[in-house]
Parts: C-alpha cells; sequence; structure tokens
C-alpha cells in the first residue's frame, strides 16, 4: 500500500505561474532573470508558510535549468527534477535554527570555493537566517563582501530585524506577504476538485481564515479535516476540529444586545461554557462577524450572497447603527486582550457583553422589530400570562431621567448629570463616562481617565467631546483631558449602580404585588427574576417597558 503524500508537499509550486499570493516577488525576480540581472544574495523575509523555501527553489531551478537561465524551467531536465526530490547534489539547504554557531557556518562557506559539481551555480538555502550567531554572520559577512563568481545565496527569514544591516545591505530583500484569505480559499477548491473530496463552501472559508495567510498551514489544516470528515470536509465536523464557536450563538448574542436583554445574555454565556467553547475564540470570531456587519452597512456590495446567514447579517445591519458595530467591534478587541487580566475567561467575556449592554444608545429600540417574530396567541391564562397581565396593568414607579433643566447658565451641575445631555455615541461615550472631572465650569473642563482605559484618549474621540460641548454651552469650552487615578465614582459606574437599584425595586416591587403572591399561591409558581425589567420614562413623560 503505498503511502499517502501531504498536501502541502503534494500541491507545492514547481514553476513562478504556479505561486499564489506573491506576484509582486514573482514580477520582480522574473525580469531580473529575463534581462540577466542577477545578484549574488536574495533575502525573502515574510511570516511562516508564505512561499520562501518555494520560492528559493525555484529560483535554484531557473538558475541551473538545462535549458539556459529562464524564468520558466522546463520540470523536465535532471536538474529541475532533482530540486523538486531534494537530490540536487548543487543546493545545499541549512537550517539556520538548528546550525547557530560559527563553525558550522565556516565550514560551508569553505564549500564555496569549490567549482559547483555540475550545475551552473551552486546554490545556498539558509532558512531562518536570523537564528545565526553574531559570529557566524561575521563569517558570512567576509564571503558576502567578495562571493564567488558560481554562488548564489537565498536566505529566508521570519524576523529580518534581528540581521545585522551589514548583511542586509548585501543582499536584495523581497518581503513576502500574507497570502490574503480569498486566494487561499479559491487555491483550497480547487485542490479539493481535483482529489475529488466533497465539501462545502463555509468549511473553506473557516480553514481559510484559521490559516492566517498561511498557504502551509491551509494544507495542512486541509490534510487534518480530510481525516477528521473521513474523506470530506462538512461545516460542522470542521468547527469540531478547530474549536470554532457556532456562530449561531454569536448572531443570538448581538440580536439579544439589540433586545438590551442582560439576562438572556448571560445565559447564552452559560450555554457557551457547558459547550467548553474557548471564549477568546468566541471574542475573536465576534470582531469578525462585526467586520462583516460592518462592510454590509458600509459596502454591502461585496458581502456574497452565498455567505452563510447572509439575512442575519443584513438584519443586523439595519438592528444597529455603523457607530454601534466599530464600537462593538473595539470592545471585542479590547475585551479579548484583557481576557487573561480577567479573574477568569467567563467574567472576561461576559464583562465585555456588559460593557457592550452599557454603551446601548437608549433609542436602539426603534428597530427591534426587524428581529422579533410574531407568536401565536394564547387564549388559556396560564401563571405566566397572569404575572405578564399585572406588570402590564401595573407600571413601576421608576426614576427621573436627568433633569433638562441642567445647561449652560445652572450654577449647579455635576459631570455624569452633563453627559447624557451631550448626546454622545459610541466610543466618545464611552471615553466621557469613564472620566472624572476635576475642573467643571461654563468656561472649563478638565477630565482626568485612569491608566487602564487610556486607550480611548484618541485625539478624534476627544474632538467629538469637545463639539458636544461647545454645542452645549454655545461657546467654545476649554476641555483638557489627563491620565491619572479617581478620586470618586466615575459616570459609568454610577450609571450601573442606578440601574442595579432600578432593577432591584422592580423585582422588589414585583414580589410585593398581591396579584404576583395570589398566582404564586394558587399556581405554585415561581417568580423568575431575570425577566423582570424595569419601566422607562420617556421625553413625553410616558411610561415604556424595556
Amino acid at each position: 500500500m503505498s503511502q499517502t503524500q501531504v498536501l502541502a508537499r503534494k500541491w507545492r509550486p514547481r514553476n513562478f505561474s504556479e505561486l499564489t499570493g506573491q506576484e509582486h516577488v514573482v514580477r520582480a525576480l522574473t525580469n531580473a532573470i529575463e534581462q540577466n540581472r542577477l545578484h549574488h544574495a536574495y533575502l525573502l523575509t515574510g511570516t511562516r508558510g508564505v512561499g520562501k523555501t518555494t520560492i528559493a527553489r525555484i529560483l535554484a531551478k531557473s538558475l541551473n535549468c538545462e535549458t539556459g537561465i529562464t524564468a520558466t524551467p522546463c520540470g523536465a531536465c535532471s536538474a529541475c527534477l532533482q530540486v523538486d526530490t531534494g537530490s540536487f547534489i548543487d543546493l545545499i539547504e541549512l537550517d539556520a535554527a538548528s546550525n547557530t554557531q560559527v563553525d558550522h557556518m565556516r565550514d560551508l562557506l569553505e564549500n564555496t570555493l569549490y567549482a559547483p559539481t555540475s550545475a551552473r551555480y551552486k546554490i545556498y538555502i539558509i532558512d531562518e537566517v536570523h537564528m545565526l550567531s553574531k559570529s557566524a554572520f561575521n563569517a558570512m559577512l567576509k564571503t558576502l563582501e567578495e562571493p564567488p563568481a558560481h554562488v548564489k545565496f537565498v536566505l529566508a527569514t521570519t524576523d529580518p530585524q534581528k540581521i545585522p544591516v551589514t548583511v542586509l545591505s548585501r543582499c536584495l530583500q523581497f518581503n513576502l506577504k500574507q497570502i490574503p484569505q480569498a486566494q487561499i480559499a479559491e487555491h483550497l477548491k480547487r485542490i479539493l476538485s481535483q482529489e475529488k473530496i466533497l465539501y462545502d463552501t463555509s468549511s473553506v472559508q473557516l480553514i481559510t481564515r484559521a490559516a492566517q495567510g498561511s498557504m502551509r498551514d491551509a494544507l495542512s489544516l486541509l490534510d487534518q479535516a480530510i481525516a477528521f470528515g473521513e474523506g470530506k470536509i462538512e461545516e460542522a465536523a470542521v468547527r469540531d476540529m478547530l474549536g470554532i464557536i457556532d456562530q449561531s450563538y454569536l448572531f443570538d448574542l448581538l440580536e439579544t444586545m439589540a433586545q438590551k436583554n442582560g439576562a438572556r445574555l448571560l445565559s447564552l454565556a452559560d450555554e457557551m461554557e457547558a459547550q467548553c467553547f474557548s471564549f477568546d475564540s468566541a471574542l475573536q470570531e465576534l470582531a469578525v462577524l462585526l467586520h462583516r456587519i460592518a462592510l454590509a452597512q458600509t459596502v454591502p456590495q461585496v458581502i456574497s450572497a452565498d455567505t452563510p446567514e447572509y439575512a442575519r447579517i443584513f438584519t443586523l445591519a439595519k438592528v444597529f447603527t455603523p457607530d454601534d458595530i466599530q464600537l462593538f467591534y473595539q470592545i471585542s478587541l479590547h475585551g479579548r486582550s484583557d481576557l487573561n487580566l480577567a479573574p477568569d475567561e467567563y467574567a472576561g467575556f461576559t464583562m465585555t457583553l456588559m460593557r457592550m449592554l452599557t454603551f446601548m444608545p437608549d433609542d436602539l429600540s426603534a428597530n427591534n422589530h426587524l428581529l422579533q417574530a410574531p407568536s401565536a396567541h394564547n387564549k388559556q391564562p396560564t401563571a405566566t400570562n397572569i404575572i405578564q397581565s399585572a406588570i402590564s396593568e401595573q407600571p413601576l414607579q421608576h426614576i427621573s431621567p436627568v433633569s433638562e433643566g441642567v445647561g449652560a447658565d445652572s450654577s449647579s451641575f455635576d459631570w455624569p448629570q452633563l453627559i447624557p445631555q451631550l448626546k454622545l455615541t459610541g466610543m466618545a461615550k464611552m471615553l466621557a463616562q469613564h472620566s472624572e472631572a476635576r475642573v467643571l465650569s461654563a468656561e472649563k473642563i478638565e477630565l482626568c481617565i485612569p491608566d487602564v482605559h487610556k486607550h480611548l484618549l484618541e485625539k478624534k474621540y476627544q474632538d467629538k467631546i469637545q463639539a458636544a460641548l461647545d454645542t452645549f454651552f454655545g461657546k467654545p469650552v476649554v476641555l483638557n483631558f489627563s491620565i491619572g487615578s479617581i478620586t470618586g465614582l466615575i459616570p459609568v459606574v454610577l450609571q450601573q449602580r442606578a440601574e442595579a437599584e432600578k432593577q432591584a425595586e422592580a423585582i422588589a416591587a414585583i414580589e410585593k404585588d398581591p396579584i404576583v403572591q395570589e398566582v404564586i399561591e394558587q399556581f405554585d409558581a415561581k417568580l423568575i427574576v431575570s425577566s423582570i425589567k424595569p419601566f422607562q420614562e420617556d421625553k413625553g413623560g410616558n411610561t415604556n417597558e424595556r
């Protein structure tokens, strides 16, 4: 039984035309070869799996093909075939990560004095060249200064900054880019079709995204997926293999966010924890989804109609404003970076969700009808129906909103009272909510923000607060920010405390309601406090359930 060759080796490009995603390097090398403008040392830089060693081997064939120096080696002569099989005697490959010492380099460089055995050029490919010791670099430098005419060096590295400048200056450098996801996906589909393996587009997209621009990683993951799926590739199996969260949870989170249902958000987080999902991966995937929603809002034509969950993406694009999505994206990124600082991943993840909920605009519910499916009318009274009826018939006492009388002519106002009247949104609102006012007057305002939130101090957010203050006071206001320790309670904490008190009042009022108590006794019912929502007064003085 013959051994199956791994896809990364089987489908390694044999010439420049087969190379994916490095057109700028291919064009430069092709032109140099065709014009016979050859350099003695080439440096290929880039992340893992983007084609550095592959390009080096193709270059070796181009320089030694029996048909002559050419950018399109024949692939059939003995030189080309031996390079492909790794048996070409005049192609010397060295892994600098395993051979860092100067003795190895001296032995290698001594051999450069001898002419090629059978080839036109003796090619030295040194991978991860940045791992060489300082003395090894010094030994190499002498050869690079006066190289023999029959020797070509191809150096490859993932970290060019560790290479001495004296070496860099003697090399022709090419920076290989991460391969775009679309090109990786098309290449994987082409391979799967030729290998006659069944697949779905969603699975390929998941593998492509997980590869992070590395074609070798993509092919290795593809090999793994084929084995995992027993010869076919399906989305559910690929998600399990990669440990990627089910997308439906992410959509449910955002739809619940739009409904401002904190209890349901925590319930979803509990379900995700029970499924042993990685919350780090969840925040990463949430950021990916938010990026797609942002695209749907700004350049909808780039979202393909065959994209999974196409309809739900565009529904959320209508429910949220672009500012909301940009804010959520930033919160997701910061939440993920702070995850290792949290007491545990669950706490870090749920705090990120609560942060999104905190900075939601108050009028978002206008678009919530897009998310709510009609429910059948229930004619038979139940304990739940009676309690809901009691709640709707007897509105709870609510906390009054910030007085509209506070303004430019008021001599007594504070920063937490002022913020809602500035009508800030997104990250500007977040900056204001996390700041403490050290000086507060109609002429000058000095705000201090703790070091942990200093990432919010971007000029564009400060400018939005400045413009809002100028509009509110009807004249230019001097606004300054500083980073320091907070001496009191910042507005966001006061807001959270007020909401907690409001929720506690709502629960207490329901628990004391005689109708609710009667239902509990009659039906042996249990009050689900997480379902209780306080009422909010709108600007017209009406009460509406949130």
